[in-house]
């Protein structure tokens, strides 16, 4: 790594737009979103925009580093190239903390 990612941080500190860099040390893209695991708190992986603007997905086991600047791959920018583009799955859903006039309502959940 010739350049300073800055420190580690945890997956989900990881801003959009955080350059992407494959294990060869190529920039490959920008981190677009993050997709975790909700309910198991892990990784699952982040789909980036690429170069020339397409979106692909990185499975969690793909990611070596999450730091303040940069998000490092453990494969090469060929593989990268191969990637899939992210499937469009079901909406997720996740409690949201109201009081008791919001669980009444009905708005104790939001789509995320």
């Amino acid at each position: 790594m010739s350049e300073d990612d800055g420190y580690p941080v945890h997956y989900g500190a990881v801003k959009r737009g955080t350059p992407v860099y494959a294990a060869d040390g190529q920039q490959v893209g920008v981190v677009d979103e993050i997709v975790d695991n909700y309910r198991e708190h892990i990784l699952d992986g982040f789909i980036i925009e690429n170069t020339d603007g397409e979106l692909r997905f990185v499975d969690a086991p793909e990611v070596s580093r999450t730091a303040e600047r940069a998000v490092r791959l453990t494969i090469d920018s060929a593989a990268v190239a191969q990637l899939p583009t992210p499937e469009k799955g079901a909406p997720e859903f996740s409690p949201r903390r109201s009081g008791r006039i919001g669980k009444l309502l009905g708005g104790n959940w939001r789509r995320r």
